[in-house]
C-alpha cells in the first residue's frame, strides 16, 4: 500500500515531504507556535532548521519503510501553509489522519478540503477499511474538520478525542 506522492485537492497541493522544504517547514512552526503548541508536542518555542530537517527526512524514512505518509501542503501558487499525514499505527486496515495549518490560513476551510480529499485517496487504498482522526478535546478547529468531512466521535483514548469517518 502507498498513496500517491501528490494529491491535487482544488487550489491546494499534498506533496510528499522532501529535506529542502526544511526551513520553510521550521519558519511555518515557528509562526503558528502559539496555536500549535497547545495540542502538538513538537511546535515549541526552540523548533528549528535541525528539528524541521530531522522531520523531514524521518517521513522520507517513513514512507520507504510503509509506517507513515507525510505530506506538505501547498497552495497552489507554492506557498506552504500546513502538513497532512497518514499514519498506520493504529493496525491492520486503519489509517489516522493528522494535521496542522500554517496560522495565517486557517479559518478559510481549507483544511477540511484537505482532508475530504485524503480520506477519498485513503479510502481507496487497498487494505484500508477505516479512517480515524485523534484530537484534543479543546481543539475545537480540529474537531470542527473532522466532523465536517465526516468523521463522528466514537471514543476517547487517554487526552484524545477518536473519531471515526462513517462518511
Amino acid at each position: 500500500m502507498e498513496p500517491p506522492e501528490m494529491i491535487n485537492a482544488g487550489d491546494l497541493v499534498l506533496k510528499r515531504w522532501e529535506p529542502e522544504w526544511s526551513a520553510e517547514l521550521a519558519a511555518a512552526v515557528q509562526e503558528s507556535q502559539p496555536e500549535l503548541a497547545p495540542f502538538l508536542p513538537f511546535a515549541t518555542p526552540g523548533y528549528g532548521l535541525a528539528e524541521a530537517r530531522a522531520f523531514t527526512e524521518r517521513s522520507v524514512a517513513n514512507w520507504t519503510a510503509g509506517t507513515e505518509f507525510n505530506y506538505a501542503l501547498f497552495t497552489a501558487v507554492g506557498d506552504l501553509i500546513g502538513a497532512v499525514g497518514l499514519m498506520t499505527e493504529p493496525g491492520p486496515g486503519i489509517l489516522e489522519i493528522g494535521y496542522w495549518l500554517r496560522t495565517p490560513w486557517a479559518g478559510r476551510g481549507r483544511m477540511t478540503a484537505t482532508v475530504t480529499v485524503l480520506t477519498r485517496v485513503a479510502l481507496s487504498l487497498p487494505g484500508i477499511e477505516r479512517l480515524i482522526i485523534r484530537h484534543h478535546p479543546d481543539n475545537h478547529a480540529s474537531a470542527a474538520v473532522a466532523a465536517k468531512t465526516g468523521f463522528v466521535e466514537t471514543g476517547r483514548a487517554g487526552d484524545d478525542v477518536i473519531r471515526e469517518y462513517r462518511g
